[in-house]
């Protein structure tokens, strides 16, 4: 089916809609701009990432359709100096673009199966994670064509990965096994900790802004969760305001307890 971009604004009344357009096929991700408040980009199930500007009422600026499945993942780089992005699909690669030139500088293999997720790091740049159904967390540096750490996270295929703002080598895996696992890229043997309660799959996990040691988590199993990873009793607390599945959140970077 088509998909739609909706950009939301809060302010008195509520949430209320600024702008939508209109794609002709699924989005299904998307990214603001790190330089320019106007700018954002989603990636779509006809393999193509499309550049929007808030600040415009037609299609988008420009698209880019390298990708030969769908593209499921696009993040812009959050690290002061350079505008990257990186786009993951179905079609097992990662992309890196500069979304001032109009093809990708660089297209990055090694994985198995379908990316389900690419994150920038906020600390080092030039390097990014991936998630995969291939089982596997990689750990990639922009300037060499395959992946710097491959760590078989799970079990199972994972859908979701984030980084620490607080800690350049701590990363977080949600996959198919319901299970949430920390990995410290010093030492990727074992996990720095497990955490489980959701009883599907985990399709979004995200690290607190504020908080070292927090995150949250939503799953199929219609639930979001919110946790503290340094706690003997790890899970603060389970929202069931959803009666569907749960396939993304995110924290606000302004105000600490929304999401």
């Amino acid at each position: 089916g088509c998909g739609t971009l909706a950009v939301l604004e809060q302010n008195e009344a509520g949430i209320v809609l600024l702008r939508s357009f209109d794609w002709n096929d699924g989005l299904f991700d998307v990214t603001w701009s790190e330089n320019n408040e106007h700018v954002l980009i989603t990636s779509s199930g006809d393999g193509s990432l499309q550049i929007w500007d808030t600040a415009k009422t037609k299609g988008p600026l420009q698209v880019y359709k390298e990708h030969t499945q769908e593209a499921y993942s696009v993040d812009w780089s959050q690290t002061r100096g350079e505008q990257l992005v990186v786009s993951g699909s179905w079609d097992q690669t990662a992309k890196l673009w500069d979304p001032a030139v109009g093809k990708s500088l660089r297209t990055f293999k090694g994985h198995e199966g379908v990316i389900y997720s690419t994150i920038w790091s906020p600390h080092i740049p030039g390097c990014f994670a991936s998630a995969s159904g291939d089982q596997t967390l990689r750990v990639w540096d922009v300037k060499a064509p395959g992946a710097k750490l491959v760590i078989p996270a799970h079990q199972a295929e994972i859908l979701s990965c984030d980084w620490c703002k607080y800690d350049e080598n701590l990363l977080v895996t949600g996959a198919v096994d319901c299970s949430l696992k920390g990995w410290d890229l010093r030492n990727i043997r074992q996990p720095v900790f497990i955490l489980l309660g959701h009883t599907y799959a985990i399709r979004r996990v995200k690290f607190s802004p504020f908080h070292a040691n927090l995150l949250a988590s939503c799953s199929y199993d219609f639930t979001v969760r919110f946790w503290d990873f340094s706690n003997p009793n790890p899970l603060l607390e389970t929202v069931e305001h959803h009666t569907e599945f749960t396939c993304g959140l995110d924290l606000s970077l302004h105000n600490r307890g929304q999401v």
